[in-house]
């Protein structure tokens, strides 16, 4: 029986049969890739850590070059406790993903109830929820360094980074930042080594031990030790590594002031900014000037 290939139902059978093969073949190709796509995003992040402490490797390289200069990977509470028995890996947690899933939905959930949303903030901040944070120590110049990593909101959307702090539990000794789709040659610049070269030296408690973090901000490394100049044109994403900077550091005081000597005890953690001033799903970091004391066009 002969097929008539320029009847309807040809077409149709053999457009849906086209889809299928087509959709199998791209989901079987999707599979086979995902362990290398895994692995070049483990390895982005492993030239990420060793960048914040002056380590530069290409990717291939970037795996033995972290084992090497790796002292142990550490999983704190939102306390800044380390935790003695992490069901998941320093290494392995999302970071950004917690962000999200901690932050967005307390905003979501309180939008008509600011007393509330600042009450569930607090105690998101001092217990966490189940959320933990990782910390890096690694070797630089035969010292123990600390890298941080966070994560945050910039004018277009997240932003993130890693700061490295020095065995004296205050000195940043390396940053290095980056961004999903800030504005090329204006918020974009994060990344760039004139941005983050700055942040070396800096430190994230002032000379009466208490915390400051720093802040990026118009004339900020004029006479400060606590604060790097902002990105021209930039202030939002500017504002943005502020924010990200002085709430991350905030979860890792405790653990930061065991390592200046334990002169001071940290009190219950606090979010660095008004529970008013925030944006239903992220960090409205323009609208968070007045708490941080950030940069202003």
């Amino acid at each position: 029986m002969a097929v008539d290939v320029n009847s309807n139902k040809y077409t149709f059978i053999f457009a849906t049969v086209m889809v299928i093969v087509v959709a199998t073949v791209l989901a079987l190709a999707s599979e086979s890739l995902k362990p290398m796509q895994k692995k070049n995003v483990a390895n982005e992040k492993r030239q990420n850590i060793l960048t914040s402490i002056g380590v530069e490797v290409e990717a291939a390289e970037a795996e033995a070059a972290y084992d090497e200069n790796l002292v142990e990977a550490l999983v704190l509470d939102a306390n800044g406790q380390v935790v003695d028995e992490p069901t998941v890996g320093a290494f392995d947690i999302d970071v950004l993903k917690d962000y999200k899933a901690g932050l967005s939905g307390i905003y979501k959930a309180n939008a008509d109830d600011m007393e509330g949303m600042k009450a569930a903030l607090l105690a998101w901040g001092k217990d966490g929820n189940g959320v933990k944070y990782p910390l890096f120590v690694l070797k630089k110049g035969g010292e123990n360094v600390y890298v941080v990593p966070m994560v945050g909101t910039g004018l277009w959307g997240p932003i993130w980074g890693y700061v490295t702090v020095a065995g004296d539990g205050e000195t940043v000794v390396g940053a290095v930042f980056d961004h999903k789709s800030e504005t090329p040659g204006l918020g974009a610049e994060i990344n760039q080594a004139s941005f983050q070269k700055p942040f070396e030296g800096k430190t994230i408690f002032d000379e009466s031990g208490e915390f400051t973090g720093i802040k990026v901000m118009k004339g900020g490394a004029k006479g400060s030790e606590h604060g790097v100049d902002a990105i021209s044109g930039g202030t939002i994403t500017s504002n943005g590594v502020t924010e990200m900077i002085v709430r991350t550091l905030k979860i890792y005081e405790p653990y930061l002031l065991k390592l200046k000597g334990g002169a001071k005890t940290a009190e219950v953690i606090e979010l660095p900014v008004d529970s008013a001033a925030l944006a239903l799903d992220s960090l409205n970091v323009e609208l968070i000037g007045d708490s941080l004391e950030l940069s202003a066009e």
